[in-house]
């Protein structure tokens, strides 16, 4: 009889503890994912952000656009043909 007594318990602290076991394991998965679900968002944000300052160093290197900024912010212009002056080796 004491040892089906002590089985019994023995039986029920393995259930019991199983079953922390169990809401434990459960309780770190919820944390975990809620804790991927912000990094992936965070990871989504920036893609967006580098996209958008890819996007802007393309245009801003064109051509065109040094262009405009020199005749408009430095007034550069092209100048006259008698304005050149042309420098011949001796």
């Amino acid at each position: 009889m004491k040892s089906r007594v002590l089985l019994v318990t023995v039986l029920t602290v393995a259930v019991l503890t199983s079953g922390i076991g169990v809401a434990y394991t459960d309780h770190l998965n919820r944390q975990l994912f809620v804790r991927m679900q912000k990094l992936q968002a965070e990871r989504d944000t920036l893609e967006i952000e580098w996209e958008l300052l890819q996007l802007e160093q393309s245009t801003l290197v064109t051509d065109i656009v040094v262009e405009q900024r020199a005749r408009a912010q430095l007034h550069m212009r092209t100048p006259e043909p008698d304005e050149v002056l042309y420098i011949t080796p001796r």
